[in-house]
This record gives structure tokens, sequence and C-alpha cells, in this order.
């Protein structure tokens, strides 16, 4: 049996992930390091199989990268209502609730997310939790101004722990000019409360957890691929 690393799997699920698309779809794009294998096999599609597709990037990397492999743009102003959008997550857990922002697009993400009749999650096994924020943090997009004292708000109203995502030891700047705030959590019991009650704190724009939004996860595993449906 050959012997898979998680770079593998990731391939794995991206070339599944070409069974959902189809000619003269609007498709979302979203961003991070498994949509990153997704896209060439997108562009190579297209030229082989002679198919005309649109597609909505959630970000500035993942345009460029679209571009490179002449992937046809456009705009949400243009196609508000996406067929199907392919993303990663950082955390799945069994009822398909996710994490996501570790690429920090998380708002651009979700909003994608949102205007999409189906939404298909690409990830590799070691993204497959039981419960969400056991190991990844969640990102939550703040505007620059207030970051401080949101942080002290987020920290004291959840017993958690908010840290200013750096780069280059000058704090992340998201593609919208926001910070984010990566917060650890030993565990989050209720992800759907967490959200509405993270989004009310003045200064949070978006909140990395993305509940009852995905239809169908496609995981690269040892085993093989396995598809999780809503």
């Amino acid at each position: 049996m050959l012997k898979l690393d998680r770079e593998d799997l990731k391939k794995m699920a991206a070339q599944k992930a070409l069974d959902y698309v189809e000619d003269g779809m609007v498709i979302g794009l979203g961003t991070g390091s498994t949509v990153e294998y997704f896209i060439p096999k997108l562009g190579d599609k297209i030229k082989k199989e002679n198919i005309e597709i649109i597609a909505i990037p959630t970000s500035h990397r993942t345009k460029s990268l679209a571009q490179e492999f002449q992937i046809p743009l456009s705009t949400l102003r243009e196609h508000p209502e996406i067929d199907v959008t392919i993303d990663g997550a950082d955390e799945v857990d069994p009822n398909l609730n996710l994490i996501k922002g570790g690429g920090g697009a998380l708002t651009r993400e979700k909003i994608v997310a949102y205007a999409s009749k189906k939404e298909i999650i690409i990830v590799d096994e070691s993204k497959l939790v039981q419960k969400l924020g056991v190991s990844f943090p969640l990102p939550i997009e703040v505007v620059p101004f207030g970051w401080y004292p949101t942080k002290l708000h987020i920290e004291r109203l959840f017993d958690c722990s908010a840290n200013l995502r750096m780069a280059d030891s000058i704090p992340f700047t998201t593609d919208n000019t926001n910070y984010i705030l990566d917060c650890e959590f030993s565990e989050i019991e209720r992800p759907e409360l967490l959200e509405k009650e993270l989004n009310d704190i003045p200064g949070v724009v978006e909140v990395g957890l993305f509940v009852d939004l995905a239809d169908i996860v496609i995981a690269g595993t040892r085993e093989g691929i396995k598809i999780f449906e809503k």
C-alpha cells in the first residue's frame, strides 16, 4: 500500500470535487491549501472538456491563482446566485459545522457560501473532529480601530485566549483590511449560539464558525475518499 501524506489526501479530495462541476455552472472558489490543489484541476477540466464555467473567488490569492489557470472570473454583483462552491475548512464536526479562516478569508467565504445553492468542503482526514475548537483556534475578523477592546470583551465573555494574528512582525490584514483574532477554546459545545453571541460584540466583523452551511464534505483519508452529506 502506498504511504499517503496529508498533501496526497488533500489532492484526493480536490480531484473528487471535480465530479460536482458541470458545464454552465457558476462556481464559488474558496481559499486555502486544499482549494489550491483544486484550482489547477478545474482549469484542466475546463480545457479538456471544453466546458464553460464562471468562478467567483473569495480572496485576492484565489483570484490570482484562478487567473493563472485561465479560469473565467466574475463577481457577486454579476452573479449573486452561485450553483456550487468548493472550499476548504480547518475543522469539520459530525454535524458538518465548520471552523474556517485559517487562510484569512472567512468573511468573503461566508458571503459566498450563503449565496450558494450547494457548499462542498474538501479536506484531509486530519480536519475531521468530534467537537470544534479542539485542535484549531477560532478566527474572528475584527475592525482594526477597536481590536484591543474587542479582544478584551471576547476573552472576558467567553473565557478564551484571543490572540492577534501576526505576519512578519506586523498584524495580519485581511483582504477587507481588517485584523483577525485567533481564539483558543478548550472546545465549542454550541457553535450556533457562540456564533450569534460573538457577532453581537461591536467591532466583530465575522466569525469563523460556519453553522449549517456545508452540504457535502469530501475527505481524503488513508482508506480512500469519504463523503459526508447533510
